[in-house]
């Protein structure tokens, strides 16, 4: 009786063992943003917690070497894989995956049918509450400069519906629908891109707003905007994500008046709970798990910022 329970007690703890000797794979080529920062933390603190080893891959912008990356992961037997990029565009990279068994989950991607599922907060939300901010603020009517990026999914789909409610008033008009250079951060060329726009319409009140599809060109936005002396025209800036310096901006009471807090840790373990119940056996259904937001302005920024 005694070698039974032995038996089963060390069987028990084998079981334990391989549960928590999980290797999982991160691979985006979108680190140097600061909200794939947060999430790729968040994600690696709880699976600390959970005992696995996580490998992070940042390809730099290179969208096309994720794909060998994640085929490098899929020799490598990895037990998961979370990506953070377009699926649509690491299509054989995620095939590769399939054929080998080995499941990935997006962490702010896509939806795609490769991957069990992905985690993100609602694009057509956050878009909706920042687009029409500027609505309001300018009355319906003015010229507004856009900044957004396509080729990736979250991105992308924020800009079809600000691009929706603008269209949806005759008097705004879209100076410039422009799509910076992210490879930096997208800071940087965002402020060379608002300096060309502002040069080109160098009349007080020739624009009206920015609005950003995430906060690194509302930034370099800004940085143009007040170089330049324009700030008195009271253009205003929307941007997506509530990052520090977004947060710092809208709280000095400048140009910058809005953003959208996401939950960046909470997509992370979102994501990593998500690949823990797989692994474990149970089956998620759910293509999409979206993560609530938060508007943030003036009003409420204080709270973001622990005062």
């Amino acid at each position: 009786m005694k070698r039974l329970v032995y038996l089963a007690l060390s069987f028990s703890v084998l079981l334990l063992s391989t549960a928590l000797a999980q290797t999982v794979a991160v691979v985006t080529p979108y680190l140097a943003q600061p909200g794939t920062q947060f999430m790729v933390e968040a994600f690696e603190a709880a699976a600390k917690g959970k005992g696995w080893t996580v490998n992070v891959i940042d390809t730099a912008g290179d969208v096309a070497a994720v794909i060998s990356r994640i085929e490098d992961m899929v020799t490598q037997g990895v037990d998961a894989i979370v990506i953070n990029v377009d699926p649509a565009q690491v299509a054989a990279g995620l095939a590769s995956a399939e054929s080998a068994g080995i499941p990935v989950f997006g962490m702010d991607a896509g939806t795609d049918p490769m991957l069990v599922t992905n985690v993100t907060s609602n694009g057509y939300a956050m878009a909706t509450e920042t687009a029409t901010y500027v609505v309001d603020r300018i009355g319906g009517a003015g010229q507004v400069v856009m900044f957004v990026f396509d080729p990736y999914p979250p991105v992308q789909k924020r800009g079809v519906v600000a691009d929706a409610i603008f269209g949806n008033y005759p008097d705004i008009e879209i100076v410039d629908r422009i799509t910076p250079d992210v490879s930096d951060g997208g800071i940087a060329d965002s402020r060379a891109k608002m300096e060309a726009v502002l040069a080109a319409n160098p009349d007080a009140g020739s624009i009206s707003a920015v609005w950003a599809a995430w906060d690194q060109p509302a930034l370099g936005a800004l940085q143009a905007i007040e170089d330049a002396g324009r700030a008195e025209e009271g253009i205003v800036i929307v941007g997506i994500d509530a990052n520090p310096q977004a947060l710092d901006a809208i709280s000095a009471s400048g140009n910058f008046e809005a953003s959208v807090a996401q939950d960046f840790n909470g997509i992370g373990s979102t994501t990593a709970d998500l690949v823990e119940r797989y692994l474990g056996g149970e089956s998620i259904t759910q293509a999409t798990v979206y993560v609530p937001t938060t508007l943030v302005t003036g009003s409420n920024v204080g709270a973001f910022l622990g005062e």
